[in-house]
């Protein structure tokens, strides 16, 4: 378990109970994207076997299914780092992840302000 405190960034602490909320979000987050795929899986087969479904429907769907992926994958990434004990901790600058960020994007990998750096580059 992991919890950050600094005497100049009060947000950071997360509590356990704050961690424990957070895994459950996680856990939540990741049985939906799973459940999304299989229904956009099954959902594909059948458009496959009618040969008649829209182009773009199918685009929409590969999209939103690439999507999930995505999200799955950092939820999945979210969860291994908090049983490494690495929950919380910014990917490029290694300072603590907001507390209020965490809250609100429970798999977050960078802090706000390595985050706003990132999509500058983009």
């Amino acid at each position: 378990m992991v919890t950050h405190q600094t005497i100049d960034e009060p947000d950071t602490v997360l509590t356990p109970e704050d961690l424990a909320a957070l895994r459950e979000i996680l856990h939540e987050q990741r049985l939906f994207r799973q459940e999304q795929l299989r229904q956009f899986a099954s959902t594909t087969r059948a458009d496959d076997r009618r040969r008649q479904a829209d182009a773009a429907q199918l685009e929409v769907g590969v999209k939103l299914a690439a999507s999930a992926r995505m999200v799955l994958a950092d939820v999945e990434a979210a969860l291994a780092r908090m049983d490494a004990g690495d929950y919380g901790t910014c990917h490029l600058c290694r300072r603590p992840v907001e507390r209020h960020r965490l809250l609100i994007v429970p798999q977050a990998r960078y802090c706000g302000r390595c985050q706003q750096v990132r999509e500058a580059g983009r």
